[in-house]
């Protein structure tokens, strides 16, 4: 790590576009000024961490949805859900009704 010391209004550059200015410096608190391009994100760690927990999470809820969509495409029976039953029973009353006396069948 590079440890530099600035002054209120002195700034860093990283690389070709990327600077960081001291703004002011009050107690044990600095502000800090950030001018990068807006392809590059900048985050508070705290901010940083949080969104990429919210990404794990994401992630590891769709590997569980896709494999549980690959085991209903192969024939093995998918884990029952709550839902599950009311789908079924919505499923039975359509076909009872597909066939109306009089219809086309």
């Amino acid at each position: 790590m590079l440890v530099l010391a600035r002054k209120a209004s002195e700034s860093i550059m990283i690389g070709d576009d990327i600077e960081v200015r001291v703004i002011a410096v009050r107690g044990d608190q600095v502000r800090l000024g950030i001018a990068a391009p807006r392809h590059v994100p900048v985050h508070r760690r705290e901010v940083y961490e949080a969104v990429l927990a919210e990404n794990r999470r994401a992630m590891e809820s769709r590997q569980q949805a896709a494999a549980l969509l690959a085991k209903k495409m192969c024939g093995a029976p998918a884990p029952k859900l709550k839902s599950d039953k009311g789908a079924a029973d919505n499923r039975d009353g359509e076909r009872g009704g597909a066939h109306r006396a009089g219809g086309d069948s």
